[in-house]
């Protein structure tokens, strides 16, 4: 064979191993990942040709696929509109699944899940029509309809737990929007529609209950000082601690003031119960600096701070800053400076406190059903921390409660339930109106529920807005949809 035929047999055998490298590649090895990709136009085809699950509520569902006469045959529908819009996310033929439960757990719902493979082997073999999985949340309605009412027109969130469980009862984010709007068939609307909502300066596809841009807690976080010092053992409920009008920073020449410009107690002092009870800022940076930078962030990290989560969704981790000077730490103690946080992860502080001290594992799906209803899986309760003591989780509690029948958090009074919380009003920006908070729980003694809400830029109270006046009935309104009230 003469030269140039046996480079002409190398290049084509090398022609032929790389079709055959490049074949095995995208049929094997990248198979599963190029199924899975949401914009992949057979397998979006594939998963239309068969109902998709439910996601459920009470036993109603939130998210449902009914018959469509296009070549698509399914119709995703969200009866419920905005209301649930951050907790289901969407699911489109343009954009795939993505958000809430439709994106986290996509592969249950459509029933591609390996969890569903004997189930699908046993459809086929029956001739029986193959169906994703359905999904029963843990969200209490009336909760979820209580939290979207008492917010509103406002931007902000709301998170409600069961502190005993670690149950979602209640996760919701303003502004919302209508999924619906983005499982049409109609490409052109579908398209149009995510413009408008990308465009939106409000940002209504952003769960601010879990993710987006983080919040600082501002005095709701001296729930979180208040356990470093007490599990310390310098300190009780009962101790005096210095509350000046101003409190005279080391390394800086920017002081620490309280927000009336007054003194917390006579001559400059205060127990340590009337200063959460009034939310006086100087008591609360000077204890700050007496626990220690490291104390600090070691008792955040407890209540789960920095933890990353999935509730399934995606949580983003909520922070205290690595280093701290002694300003920094005063800044911090008081839920200011760099203390950046998550709706729900001060719903777990306040949980924490009203479950003796123990952190339960957050979780929104309690069970999973097939088509024919049988259990799949079913969620059970997980702890994953003990943060305080119980008989500091008591003395906070009673501190708490005094926030409610005395102190900042009045407007979150209950009758006839003895309520514990703690308000807060975070500056973020300058010449911006401040985020309101409150966090609580209800019964104190016997709690069922426990609730975390920020309002920000203050709602509609603007520059006057206080976590008391603004963020405090809106949780009232949620505790009492929990509780029957």
């Amino acid at each position: 064979m003469n030269a140039p035929i046996r480079r002409l047999s190398t290049v084509v055998a090398l022609l032929f191993s790389t079709l055959l490298v490049s074949t095995t590649l995208i049929q094997f090895v990248q198979a599963k990942s190029l199924d899975e990709r949401p914009g992949n136009r057979r397998t979006l085809l594939a998963t239309y040709a068969r109902e998709r699950g439910q996601i459920l509520v009470g036993g109603a569902p939130i998210a449902k696929s009914v018959p469509s006469k296009d070549e698509l045959k399914w119709l995703r529908t969200y009866p419920k509109k905005d209301l649930y819009a951050h907790v289901t996310g969407y699911y489109s033929f343009t954009y795939g699944a993505g958000g809430g439960i439709e994106g986290a757990e996509d592969s249950l719902l459509s029933g591609a899940s390996d969890k569903l493979f004997y189930r699908r082997v046993s459809d086929i073999l029956t001739g029986k029509e193959q169906t994703g999985a359905s999904l029963e949340l843990t969200l209490n309605p009336k909760a979820q309809a209580a939290a979207d009412q008492a917010l509103g027109n406002q931007r902000g969130a709301v998170v409600a737990l069961n502190p005993k469980t670690g149950e979602i009862l209640a996760l919701v984010s303003h502004p919302s929007y209508d999924p619906s709007v983005l499982s049409s068939h109609d490409t052109a609307t579908v398209v149009a529609a995510w413009k408008k909502l990308l465009a939106d300066g409000n940002a209504p596809l952003v769960d601010r209950a879990i993710a987006g841009n983080l919040y600082p807690p501002g005095s709701t976080f001296k729930i979180v000082t208040t356990a470093a010092a007490l599990e310390s053992g310098k300190f009780t409920e009962e101790s005096q601690v210095p509350g000046p009008a101003t409190l005279d920073l080391p390394q800086t020449t920017v002081n620490l003031p309280n927000d009336d410009r007054r003194p917390c107690g006579p001559n400059d002092k205060t127990s340590l119960t009337h200063a959460l009870e009034i939310s006086c800022n100087t008591a609360y940076g000077w204890l700050g600096m007496q626990v220690g930078a490291d104390a600090f962030r070691a008792q955040a990290a407890k209540f789960g701070i920095g933890d990353r989560l999935s509730i399934p969704m995606t949580v983003t981790p909520s922070s205290v800053p690595d280093q701290l000077n002694q300003p920094q730490l005063a800044q911090s103690a008081i839920g200011q400076y760099d203390v950046r946080v998550t709706p729900l992860q001060m719903a777990m502080v306040a949980a924490a406190i009203a479950n003796k001290g123990i952190v339960m594992k957050p979780y929104l799906v309690s069970k999973v059903t097939s088509s024919d209803l049988e259990t799949i899986d079913e969620a059970q309760p997980e702890q994953m921390s003990q943060a305080v003591s119980a008989n500091t989780a008591a003395a906070l509690t009673r501190m708490m409660q005094a926030v409610v029948k005395s102190g900042t958090g009045t407007a979150a009074q209950i009758n006839g339930v003895d309520v514990a919380g703690k308000t807060g009003t975070a500056q973020h920006a300058t010449g911006q109106p401040p985020h309101a908070w409150f966090i609580s729980f209800a019964p104190a003694q016997d709690p069922a529920v426990a609730v975390a809400v920020v309002v920000e830029d203050g709602g509609n109270a603007g520059s006057e807005a206080f976590g008391g006046r603004v963020a405090a009935p809106i949780a009232k309104a949620v505790m009492e949809a929990v509780l029957g009230k």
